[in-house]
């Protein structure tokens, strides 16, 4: 078994294609939404934090996992409904192209529920 990640670059560094550039996508993706969010490594996957855990993602063989707390699945539960799920995760396959949009609304929402204000289009932060 592999040692532990230390940090999000160790994390991205023990995946190729595609699995690295999706996981890059959802870190890209939360930084515009929240820039103020810190990032760790919890559980032995990337999670993003703000006023507690916001969400939580991970690679693997086949998929990309999104764990965006129970709320977000429950939240979102028609649309993730066609996507396989784990115990309080979504799994994007890799055969497909994230939903990034769904992704994006999924984020939005744990960032509010968190106490916080999602970056809009052409929001300079203030």
């Amino acid at each position: 078994m592999r040692d532990k990640p230390v940090d999000v670059a160790a994390y991205f560094e023990r995946f190729d294609e595609p699995v690295r550039r999706r996981l890059e996508q959802i870190r890209s993706l939360v930084f515009e939404l929240l820039p103020e969010a810190t990032e760790a490594i919890k559980y032995g996957i990337p999670t993003f934090i703000h006023n507690g855990n916001l969400v939580h993602y991970a690679g693997y063989t086949g998929h990309i996992g999104l764990y965006p707390a129970p709320s977000g699945l429950e939240r979102f539960g028609d649309e993730i409904a066609r996507y396989k799920r784990g115990k309080g995760s979504v799994r994007f396959p890799l055969d497909e192209e994230l939903p990034i949009e769904l992704i994006r609304r999924i984020v939005a929402f744990r960032i509010e529920e968190q106490g916080g204000r999602p970056r809009k289009d052409g929001d300079d932060g203030r």
